[in-house]
């Protein structure tokens, strides 16, 4: 095996642990997506732990899946930190080739906030 063949295995194995990864966090995490949805907690700061957990997985399809759900749900509570949410996801994850996962993400256009509350 030359250096390049090495060189290729060893990446391969990187991508192959990270998948792991990847699925293993989604199976952790989509429990506590799946509770937050079915009570419709309204508990910003556990909603937005697990967003931020979740937005490290997005490079695996499911995760990016369950981010999508849950930043539907956030969306009711606080239009505007699920915008910046949003855009840390297509900041992070959004390539200039729209035909990606990423490339579909949309949360319509925060309201602008009242003066009046």
């Amino acid at each position: 095996m030359n250096d390049y063949d090495e060189l290729l295995s060893s990446v391969k194995e990187l991508a192959v642990g990270l998948q792991a990864l990847h699925r293993q966090a989604v199976e952790q995490l989509t429990p506590l997506v799946e509770g937050i949805l079915r009570s419709r907690s309204r508990d910003v700061r556990h909603i937005e732990r697990t967003l931020d957990r979740l937005l490290d997985h997005c490079g695996y399809e499911p995760a990016v899946l369950l981010y999508r759900r849950l930043c539907r749900h956030y969306w009711e509570i606080d239009p505007v930190a699920t915008v910046a949410y949003v855009n840390a996801f297509r900041e992070l994850w959004d390539s200039p080739d729209q035909n990606t996962v990423a490339g579909t993400f949309h949360v319509p256009s925060a309201p602008v906030p009242s003066a009046h509350g």
